[in-house]
């Protein structure tokens, strides 16, 4: 799909989607983030960038690990995200919260940042809507500092046959129906999840896409039965 179908397509969402997130994961989406956040081995003084951020729901969650020598950036291209992620600063749990966490528009393809800058650059369930992967990936590695780590978190398609059955008549029936019914979307955003997960690379498939990045040490892990996985790499010390 285009950007500017995509990008389109979250604007119109933008308002639900926090909300579908949690309803037809089950509530899981923040289980996954808090995994995610564990395994970068953020430290309370890292450097994060979170591209394709949306409304910021992890950037935020890397933000519970800093002290105010640490920081968060979430970048997006879609405005109407940001928007959301913004207001929730207004609101924060601690007072560390507005101070270490920023959201900008951007393309992830893109990166207005200077090589070499984060510790952590991470992406969570937006990597497949870039409009190219590698490309995206070498973005994220090229501003990882070195020995930083490029973290993906990502749905991928379970390897049990009986448990991926049932799944994808969740993943492809109920979860549209749902999805299009609760934000009133008329152009089949919900149907568009589970299309773009069938065309997305299998865990090994985009480990390699990663190593070809220039990554190593490249790893995952599968959550919830292999519905979601887990992947981190690390540039190299030069």
């Amino acid at each position: 799909m285009q950007a500017h179908r995509i990008k389109n397509l979250f604007s119109a969402i933008a308002k639900h989607y926090d909300f579908l997130n949690a309803l037809l994961s089950l509530k899981r989406d923040k289980v996954w983030r808090q995994e995610t956040v564990k395994v970068s081995e953020v430290e309370p003084t890292s450097k994060v960038l979170d591209v394709c951020t949306g409304t910021g729901e992890l950037a935020l969650a890397y933000t519970d690990k800093l002290d105010t020598d640490g920081f968060v950036i979430g970048s997006d291209f879609c405005f109407e995200m940001l928007v959301i992620g913004d207001q929730k600063l207004q609101q924060p749990v601690g007072a560390v919260s507005n101070r270490t966490t920023s959201f900008l528009a951007a393309d992830t393809l893109t990166l207005p940042f200077l090589d070499n800058t984060f510790d952590v650059v991470s992406v969570g369930f937006g990597i497949r809507n870039v409009s190219d992967l590698e490309m995206g990936i070498r973005e994220m590695t090229r501003v990882a500092a070195p020995g930083g780590r490029v973290v993906i978190l990502e749905f991928t398609q379970p390897v049990n046959p009986l448990f991926r059955s049932l799944y994808y008549f969740y993943f492809t029936k109920v979860l549209p129906f749902l999805g299009n019914l609760i934000s009133r979307n008329k152009d089949d955003a919900y149907g568009y999840l589970p299309r773009s997960v069938m065309k997305f690379p299998n865990c090994d498939a985009l480990k390699t896409v990663m190593e070809q990045c220039g990554l190593t040490d490249v790893r995952y892990q599968r959550k919830t039965f292999g519905i979601v996985a887990i992947h981190v790499g690390k540039k190299p010390i030069i």
